[in-house]
């Protein structure tokens, strides 16, 4: 009886596993179903109006529309950068025009807000939506409701749609310039510094600046190294100059900044074979290798499959100068000197340095600041001695004394032609 019974028992456990099996794969054979496009419209023209800003709001005033991208690395999708409001926007559609055959079809979007959110209600999120089979559109619209009229919603161009030949090595990503931004001659010393060591393009995605930057913005613009995104985020948000919420009734954090890094990504998945993620005060400074071509190289040898290079983010207070490279025509110019500072802050105890990164970008999907949150390759910190960020800004240990900070000359090793190629800028635009 006992060895029937357990029989029994086996038998009645294969029975729930199979029904469990099954009901799961209905589910989600279900829920793909329901995101698979359909005809709701047959014989139409897209007429509606094409969007051009850089944030177009959606009528919601929850939903921001980015940018969308063609990414088929795991199906064929139309993947839209955007901004939602992580609770009240629950449904989302893409509509797509099919050419010349005039269908229209929706399809039901999965809404992924990016999990470094740090408290704001508002934050960086992929809309998701697969594309009709036998149509490759060139424009998608957004919309709360799989019901309504095309020619009311405006249509967004579907970038990365054709695959091309990478034009550049490196493009750096800067976002965002707000407040103001004034730091003149540091700015330009890290652009020539970025053009010294392999970027051919840096990409800015710019909220406000001086008058005076402008004009050097400008300079860089014809000269065709700097792209500027428009970035006015705060016209449609109430923006944060700080990345995590304080409870002040503020709905995003640092302009965005996170929203404009994962456009950037994508917007340059064509177009460069590494993406440098930074801010405009910070330099990736390699230490065994005179540019970045080379370093990467080696790294990727090293590393291979790895799509996400981390380097270690070291404190250079602009208060502790050296004046070794005190040039009189540049003490006119407003920001800081980066060549007069070469102390460097120790590591504290138990507070482990940021990172910034170099990153592969047709491997990653999702990035924060500091890190990727999904990527198909491996993610590898890059050792100390290989390279560091140089990162002159204001001190985060300002009690230490200048004998228990670091002097870190790596910087002078491009002394000359820095120099040479600031006062070539500084000529043509301010002095």
């Amino acid at each position: 009886m006992l060895y029937g019974g357990k029989k029994s028992y086996f038998a009645a456990a294969v029975c729930i596993i199979t029904l469990t099996s099954m009901v799961t794969v209905f589910y989600l054979r279900l829920q793909r179903l329901s995101h698979q496009p359909r005809v709701i419209q047959e014989g139409s023209k897209c007429r509606g109006k094409i969007a051009n800003s850089t944030i177009t709001p959606l009528k919601d005033n929850k939903t921001f529309i980015i940018s969308p991208y063609f990414d088929d690395r795991e199906s064929k999708v139309t993947r839209v950068i955007g901004i939602v409001h992580h609770e009240d926007v629950k449904q989302l559609y893409c509509w797509f025009c099919c050419q010349p055959s005039g269908k229209i079809y929706v399809s039901n979007a999965k809404i992924d807000v990016h999990s470094d959110r740090f408290g704001f209600p508002y934050g960086a999120a992929d809309i998701v939506c697969l594309e009709p089979e036998n149509c490759d559109p060139t424009h998608v619209s957004v919309h709360h409701s799989a019901h309504g009229n095309i020619d009311q919603l405006p249509g967004f161009e579907i970038k990365n749609r054709k695959a091309e030949p990478f034009p550049v090595d490196f493009t750096v990503c800067i976002s965002a310039m707000f407040g103001n931004y004034n730091n003149v001659l540091q700015f330009i010393q890290s652009m020539e510094m970025y053009k010294i060591l392999g970027a051919q393009k840096v990409v800015i995605y710019k909220n406000n600046c001086s008058h005076l930057m402008e004009k050097v913005l400008k300079f860089y613009i014809e000269e065709g190294t700097v792209e500027i995104i428009p970035w006015p985020i705060n016209s449609y948000l109430k923006v944060s100059s700080k990345w995590q919420f304080m409870q002040d009734g503020t709905h995003i954090g640092y302009y965005g900044q996170i929203t404009a890094l994962n456009d950037c990504i994508y917007r340059n998945m064509q177009r460069s074979k590494f993406v440098v993620l930074n801010d405009a005060d910070e330099i990736i400074l390699p230490l065994k290798h005179p540019n970045w071509k080379t370093m990467m190289r080696s790294l990727q040898k090293q590393n291979p499959g790895t799509g996400v290079f981390l380097f270690e983010n070291h404190i250079f207070p602009e208060t502790i100068p050296t004046y070794m490279f005190n040039i009189s025509s540049w003490n006119t110019v407003p920001g800081v000197n980066i060549l007069e500072h070469v102390y460097r802050e120790p590591d504290r105890k138990d507070v482990i340095n940021p990172r910034k990164m170099i990153v592969d970008p047709q491997k990653v999907i999702q990035t924060s600041v500091h890190s990727v949150l999904r990527a198909y390759g491996k993610s590898v910190n890059v050792p100390m001695d290989v390279a560091l960020i140089y990162h002159c800004r204001e001190s985060l240990q300002g009690d230490l004394p200048r004998e228990s900070l670091i002097r870190d000359t790596t910087l002078w090793r491009y002394n000359l032609s820095l120099i040479m190629n600031v006062n070539k800028v500084l000529s043509q635009t301010i002095l």
